[in-house]
């Protein structure tokens, strides 16, 4: 994956263009870790904003969306290829600064980039 953005879909996850993926449940590698609350599907700025419930105490996390591996349509499940240490440990989701602040996307270029080879924003 070297080289693709972190806000690109891999054309392998089955993501259908224009879905509305809000409400899907999302898997990590290592159980689940909660619901679609909002999804961006704009051309090179793609994310999915998941509430993650109890786990983390109601957090809400920003994955971008290399993390996705796969959208299953008919169950309505994300997976996605980091664990959940990996997602909590991920930078926090603030969304006047996700939409206003260019440095707050560099942010997450930074921690989700060499998982893809390279820091990628």
């Amino acid at each position: 994956m070297s080289g693709e953005q972190i806000w690109d879909y891999r054309p392998t996850t089955g993501y259908v263009p224009g879905s509305d993926l809000a409400g899907f449940h999302v898997e990590a590698t290592d159980g689940h870790i909660g619901k679609v609350h909002k999804h961006s599907h704009e051309v090179g700025s793609t994310y999915l904003v998941v509430d993650t419930g109890p786990w983390i105490f109601g957090k809400y996390v920003l994955l971008p969306a290399a993390t996705v591996q796969r959208v299953d349509h008919e169950e309505q499940k994300i997976y996605v290829d980091r664990t959940k240490d990996e997602i909590k440990n991920g930078p926090d989701y603030d969304q006047g600064a996700h939409e206003e602040d260019p440095e707050y996307r560099e942010r997450y270029g930074s921690y989700y980039g060499p998982f893809y080879g390279g820091p990628i924003v």
